[in-house]
């Protein structure tokens, strides 16, 4: 067929079917009954992290409902909100939203309110009721998360005070807020950590659902309507290699589909997709640093964040994690996942993203390496590159720490920053990390080469003899999955305070056992 195709795969902005390929985004719901949510006259939330489709389908359901006779919806966006946090300046913005999109979408614009900040919003959606009263008005709350102290408890009020009088003419009958987090979490937020009383400003949500990623079958059929349009296929191990980088994340997906039909095949070539061109196209969306790889980025200065981001590489057992708040943000937040029952990064390019970002600025003030660190055949010299590392170990550890924010996993840190900085671009290191393994798995590729590196800690709670003989055992399994005949490393930090006594000719040492380098520091 070979035909120049209409649609694309969007990464910017929402989705819509006349431009681009995309799925019917209600079918990923999970916990939302949308018959009953206009017929029933129903509250509800929506919560899913950002570049899930939240807004597509927002927008889809929408252009659904005022397809029919019985209700007329509007989506609304309340991002000019943000960092408003003051009502009388707050609900101006969010009653001129409120007419913004009523006149994109050709609806009836409401015009009269009250000028009273507490019940301004109140009054806008009175009006807008009456002058929709043939139908039932639904409004579609988008970005609700960026409302912020007396401004989140001012808009719940009026909407809980509005709900009782709900019906055509009266107040909307259905409304959905929308957002990263559930409700309760904006008001725990707006009373500084203080839990809500139930009773109080919202309580009359009727579910809190969210939205999934993608399937491995969705992958799948999302680019199987570009085969349908262009003629164009893609090979089952690139399809393969694009849900195990993304793990489904839907913003992932279509920008990997992107470049590799877009950038690595040129646009108007319509050449089967193999697996080298979508690895090329992750390895291009990984240095681009994209806007959503970028706030990704960005949230590990959250300090909750940074709590769970160090568990997870270092690996230590944490019995409270999955309970405790700082997960559930990060979870929120879509930066986390369980597998197996294991906490870990949700997939593995937010890993490569997350670790380079926490070791950008280390990476970026260590000196270009004027050591030979390369084989006269081109390969990497991992004996010499790690036998650096213990001088430049020795030599920094002690004051970069101190500026560290993250002081239990800065070894694992420090480590991946100098192996970065040594590559430079020109070799590539897989990461595995997990909370509860008690360790961390690199794979350096260099040059069609592998090396296999693990990263153990010593605490006060260990022995070095307990810590080297896992770690044996550990590195063997994993460089039996990777690659069995790689050179494998066990680098072990000794973190127990009598070890600040010891001389680092007590803690440097280079010795193998069972063909595997142990490199202590």
């Amino acid at each position: 067929m070979n035909k120049r195709p209409i649609r694309f795969f969007n990464t910017t902005g929402p989705c819509n079917p006349w431009d681009h390929y995309m799925l019917p985004p209600e079918e990923r719901l999970v916990g939302a009954q949308l018959h009953r949510y206009i017929s029933d006259n129903l509250y509800w939330v929506l919560h899913a992290p950002r570049q899930t489709g939240k807004t597509t389908f927002l927008q889809d359901w929408m252009r659904q409902i005022n397809s029919g006779e019985e209700a007329a919806a509007c989506y609304v966006s309340l991002g000019l909100c943000k960092g408003i946090t003051d009502p009388k300046d707050s609900m101006p913005t969010i009653c001129n939203a409120i007419k913004y999109w009523a006149d994109q979408y050709n609806l009836p614009v409401p015009s009269k309110h009250t000028n009273n900040p507490l019940s301004s919003l109140s009054s806008i959606l009175g009006n807008w009721a009456s002058i929709c009263a043939t139908k039932k008005l639904v409004i579609l709350f988008d970005e609700v998360d960026v409302l912020q102290d007396d401004t989140v408890i001012s808009f719940l009020q009026q909407l809980r005070d509005g709900f009782m009088s709900r019906g055509p003419g009266l107040f909307p009958t259905s409304i959905a807020l929308v957002g990263i987090k559930d409700l309760k979490d904006y008001l725990v937020a707006a009373k500084d950590g203080v839990p809500v009383n139930v009773g109080s400003a919202f309580n009359i949500k009727s579910d809190s659902a969210s939205l999934s990623n993608f399937s491995k079958e969705d992958v799948k059929n999302l680019f199987a309507q570009r085969t349908v349009e262009t003629g164009q296929e893609i090979s089952g191990d690139a399809l393969d290699y694009i849900w195990d980088q993304s793990r489904g994340q839907p913003w992932i997906v279509n920008s990997l589909f992107q470049r590799a039909t877009m950038r690595v095949l040129k646009e108007d070539c319509y050449d089967t997709v193999t697996i080298s061109h979508t690895q090329e196209a992750r390895e291009q969306m990984v240095l681009a640093r994209e806007t959503h790889l970028d706030a990704l980025a960005a949230r590990l200065e959250i300090p909750e964040v940074r709590k769970v981001m160090e568990a997870l590489i270092t690996g230590e057992p944490n019995p409270g994690l999955l309970e405790s708040d700082e997960y559930r943000i990060c979870s929120d937040l879509g930066l986390v996942t369980l597998e197996d029952g294991t906490p870990c990064i949700s997939n593995p390019i937010y890993r490569e993203i997350i670790a380079r970002q926490m070791t950008f600025s280390t990476q970026a003030a260590i000196q270009k390496p004027e050591w030979q660190w390369k084989t006269p055949d081109g390969s990497l010299d991992m004996d010499t590159l790690l036998k650096e590392f213990q001088k430049f170990w020795r030599k920094h550890s002690a004051v970069w720490e101190n500026q560290s924010n993250y002081h239990e996993a800065f070894p694992h840190l420090l480590l991946m920053a100098f192996l970065q900085r040594v590559l430079n671009g020109g070799g590539e290191i897989d990461r595995e990390y997990a909370a509860g393994r008690g360790r961390m798995d690199l794979a350096v590729h260099y040059n069609a080469k592998t090396y296999i590196i693990e990263v153990k800690l010593i605490h006060y709670y260990d022995t070095p003899t307990e810590v080297k003989k896992d770690g044996l055992k550990q590195i063997a399994r994993y460089r039996d999955t990777i690659d069995k005949n790689a050179p494998a490393y066990l680098v072990i930090f000794d973190r127990r305070p009598e070890s600040i006594e010891k001389s680092w000719e007590e803690k440097i040492q280079w010795l193998t056992e069972e063909d595997i380098t142990i490199v202590g520091c």
